[in-house]
């Protein structure tokens, strides 16, 4: 959160480069682990099936660029892994990658929602005490859905495996407010979409304490809770509605 402008950082160049440097150009490394409570259902055509999904440890890993070019947003890459592993017993016939499965058979399933987000943002404040950002983000899936049941065509054991792709646009926002001389803050990230039947929810909140805070580097642990809703509608054929919440913790570094 610290900033410093321009001007200033320049007037302090011989004296302290790596001050300099974060005002041009900050970096923010971090990665995250997430204990997740998985639920929902999923479906080729929109006739969705309920799994039972087995609770995760999924890892979080971002980068964020900040510059201080006047018009031109900064980034941040986000990498979020969400593979879930999953049964049910059919109480209905479920159709998925061209096989019937048959009523009264349990069904298994692992479902790879792992994605990317591409996040473009400005910085509407920024001080010691206060930082607030707004922008978009472009969350990118490409990954595979495989079903393992008995069909009615098949038998026992009949795999189908579909892959599916797609960008889905959100909104973006984030705000943390330092707690003075405490070394500690709390803050607020998410990003939302609701369009039509599609509604994608992706927002954590915890606290911060900063570990180490000086000119040339600062190093952050976090914790808190994130809270995933992917209610999909036809993104590549597949559509989805699940739900992965739960704790997390996290380091963070800037330069």
């Amino acid at each position: 959160m610290k900033k410093y402008c321009l001007a200033a950082a320049l007037s302090m160049a011989c004296l302290a480069p790596t001050a300099q440097a974060d005002t041009l150009l900050g970096l923010y490394l971090g990665v995250d682990g997430w204990q997740s409570d998985n639920s929902g259902s999923f479906a080729q055509d929109g006739n969705l099936q309920s799994f039972k999904f087995d609770d995760e440890t999924f890892t979080s890993y971002y980068a964020a660029l900040e510059h201080p070019v006047p018009l031109v947003p900064n980034l941040k890459l986000k990498y979020t892994e969400l593979e879930l592993n999953g049964d049910t017993t059919l109480d209905e016939t479920f159709s998925f990658g061209g096989s019937d499965y048959v009523v009264g058979t349990q069904v298994g399933t692992v479902s790879d929602l792992s994605h990317i987000d591409y996040i473009l943002y400005y910085e509407i404040f920024d001080n010691d005490l206060v930082s607030i950002d707004l922008g978009v983000n472009a969350k990118q899936f490409d990954g595979e859905i495989v079903v393992t049941g008995t069909s009615q065509d098949g038998g026992q054991n009949t795999t189908e495996r579909v892959d599916f792709s797609g960008f889905v646009p959100l909104v973006y926002g984030r705000a943390e407010v330092g707690l003075p001389f405490t070394g500690l803050s709390v803050f607020f990230e998410g990003s939302l979409l609701a369009i039509d039947d599609s509604k994608i929810q992706d927002y954590q909140a915890g606290i911060a304490y900063a570990l180490l805070d000086n000119l040339a580097i600062d190093m952050d642990i976090k914790a808190g809770y994130r809270s995933m809703t992917l209610e999909l509608d036809d993104i590549d054929d597949i559509y989805t509605d699940l739900d992965a919440s739960g704790p997390f913790a996290g380091i963070q570094i800037h330069f």
